[in-house]
């Protein structure tokens, strides 16, 4: 019967422990390489968004993340309200505003 069960072989001594820091060094090269291809990129794009949004003023032709074009007539506090056509205007959270449009471009349209 002991043919079913293979015989226990004992382990020698562990083998020597390397450097801890080669170890991580992979870890550390993925971490290294998720920030420079992920995390500053979005905080460069968050930051140039930021800039944009607060130079924002009345008369500027904006595009909202909804798609909605049109011009600003109004700015309070995290808002602004946009002229879309005539007689009709939106209250736009400030964040919602995805691009700048030259001056001009709603006449064009």
């Amino acid at each position: 019967m002991s043919f079913f069960i293979s015989d226990a072989v004992a382990q020698g001594a562990p083998a020597a422990q390397g450097d801890p820091f080669m170890s991580f060094l992979p870890l550390i090269i993925l971490f290294v390489i998720f920030y420079f291809l992920l995390i500053r990129p979005q905080q460069k794009k968050a930051k140039e968004h930021k800039q944009m949004i607060e130079s924002l003023s009345k008369g500027d032709e904006v595009v909202t993340q909804g798609g909605i074009v049109g011009k600003i007539t109004d700015v309070s506090e995290g808002f602004f309200t946009c002229k879309i056509a005539d007689n009709v205007e939106v209250k736009v959270q400030s964040h919602a505003v995805a691009t700048v449009l030259p001056k001009g471009t709603i006449k064009n349209i």
